[in-house]
């Protein structure tokens, strides 16, 4: 046996074992990447509040303390308003759903000729094994629900907990890592951390712009239909249609469509009209004009990185790909050489044809190339004139 094999074998096994346990601690330790990658692009949101408060004197971290509870503050205030906005909702179709179901059951004996009764509906309802099943279900529920929602605010307080420390020690951050880099890579880094903070705080600030004026017209329209609710769905619609991609707008016009059919069924189609028609202002007309200096990436582009962040990340990856996407392109575009482009007409999507006559020139000369057409010399072409 050759005296390396042993130590190869050796070696095989203990990099097999460092595979396996790295694997093993990454699987483990996913959620917290994750975690740590979201408070990373919040941190880099709010640099640019954080960096002009401290630029005018006041302590980074107190700064930082201040943009984050202003932050809590508005999340806190939408929850309320929702909340009570969809407690209010409820409590009034519990109390109107005997009317309902009175007009439901007159509907059906007068179209099908039945005799039913809400007494005897809601005697059936009670001693169904559904309602049982049900309820049994829901309450061993309980504890997973709780479970869930606990997990949920210790999530949420690690992301707050991590981008306080990253906007807070931002420039001790970047010290730290130029550190270990020559001065070539340092210029690197620094460059394109510059980009992503412009890009995401961009991207971030213009959305936040959009979903204003987006609540402000879905708000005015709610007004004039004396749609209950009108400003947290309002709100709702601003918040969600904008900082969910892709299917944000659906999801956003489904609550206030609901509320407005418990008015007027009417006014839930007026709803989607209008939901429809202000999509595709913002689309054509109000996102390329705010979106033209913070996240300029063709909507194709966009549309892929959603995607693909989406299959990566789930909806984390869908919220941060747009402008990770954007400070990569930025960044990438300092190394691309491009050339002027020549003043070719299939460059501006014209087909390049050789110089032939006219189509009046054809015309005319199919025209004259009619059967029975008299020809030169006063010959037609049955006369053996040419044809």
């Amino acid at each position: 046996m050759p005296r390396w094999l042993p130590r190869a074998m050796v070696l095989a096994l203990a990099l097999f074992a460092a595979f396996q346990l790295g694997s093993w601690a990454f699987h483990q330790l996913t959620g917290l990447l994750i975690n740590v990658l979201i408070a990373f692009f919040l941190a880099l949101a709010i640099e640019p509040a954080v960096s002009w408060m401290a630029a005018r004197g006041m302590r980074r971290g107190f700064a930082t303390f201040l943009v984050f509870l202003a932050v809590l503050i508005a999340t806190a205030g939408f929850v309320t308003l929702l909340g009570s906005m969809l407690a209010g909702q409820i409590v009034k179709m519990v109390e109107e759903f005997p009317e309902y179901l009175d007009s439901v059951i007159n509907w059906v004996n007068g179209h099908f000729h039945t005799e039913l009764r809400r007494v005897d509906i809601q005697e059936g309802l009670l001693r169904s094994d559904w309602l049982r099943n049900y309820v049994q279900n829901s309450a061993t529920g309980v504890l997973d629900v709780s479970a869930q929602v606990l997990g949920g605010l210790f999530q949420m307080l690690t992301i707050f907990l991590f981008s306080f420390y990253f906007a807070a020690d931002g420039p001790r951050l970047r010290r730290g890592l130029c550190s270990v880099l020559p001065p070539a890579r340092q210029a690197e880094v620094l460059r394109a951390w510059e980009i992503a903070v412009d890009k995401t705080g961009g991207y971030l600030y213009s959305r936040g712009l959009m979903a204003l004026i987006s609540g402000i017209a879905h708000y005015v329209l709610l007004e004039i239909l004396e749609v209950p609710y009108a400003p947290a769905l309002a709100v709702w619609v601003g918040l969600v249609s904008q900082f969910i991609p892709t299917i944000g707008t659906y999801l956003a016009g489904a609550l206030p469509m609901l509320i407005a059919f418990t008015v007027n069924p009417w006014y839930a189609l007026w709803v989607l009209v209008f939901v429809v028609i202000y999509q595709q202002f913002e689309n054509y007309m109000l996102q390329p004009k705010l979106t033209a200096k913070t996240v300029d990436i063709h909507p194709a582009v966009a549309f892929g990185s959603v995607i693909a962040g989406t299959a990566l990340l789930g909806a984390v990856g869908a919220l941060i790909a747009i402008p990770a996407i954007a400070t990569l392109q930025a960044f990438l575009g300092a190394y691309v050489r491009r050339y002027d482009v020549t003043d070719d007409p299939r460059v501006h999507g014209r087909r390049n044809r050789p110089p032939g006559p006219s189509a009046g020139t054809r015309i005319r000369s199919l025209w004259a190339r009619r059967p029975g057409q008299r020809g030169p010399g006063g010959r037609g072409a049955e006369d053996g004139g040419p044809a």
